[in-house]
């Protein structure tokens, strides 16, 4: 009798477990459905917004950006969506962090789907940039 009531005991915990990092999913998703990641050129002409799957939500240009050029211009352009997807992605990496945990087979699947949509740059850390 006492190997059943241990393995009954084993089973709730198990499934309680089971129950709280399913909420702890859920809950990663409902917060990562809602983040934005912005960021801005350094001379301040060009900020952008992303969505939380990385889409384009918003671009501002100021009229003084126009005069670099189109090829300057749409390379600076492209680099501040590449900033603000970033920044996007090390929110995520923060959420899974705080809900599912780094560690989980769910956070590392989340961590490495952002890691791949939106690859960090070599120089990416050396640039003296402003990102919200």
């Amino acid at each position: 009798m006492r190997d059943v009531d241990a393995a009954e005991e084993w089973l709730d915990s198990w499934v309680a477990g089971v129950d709280a990092q399913a909420s702890r999913t859920v809950e990663l998703s409902r917060r990562v459905a809602v983040l934005t990641g912005t960021a801005r050129s350094r001379d301040g002409f060009i900020t952008v917004t992303v969505g939380s799957s990385g889409q384009l939500e918003s671009l501002e240009v100021d009229d003084q950006a126009l005069r670099a050029g189109g090829a300057e211009l749409s390379r600076q352009i492209m680099d501040v969506i590449g900033q603000a997807q970033a920044q996007l992605s090390a929110q995520v990496t923060e959420l899974v962090r705080q809900t599912v945990g780094i560690d989980t087979e769910t956070g590392q699947s989340v961590i490495h789907s952002y890691e791949v949509r939106f690859p960090a740059r070599p120089d990416e850390e050396q640039r003296d940039r402003r990102a919200w």
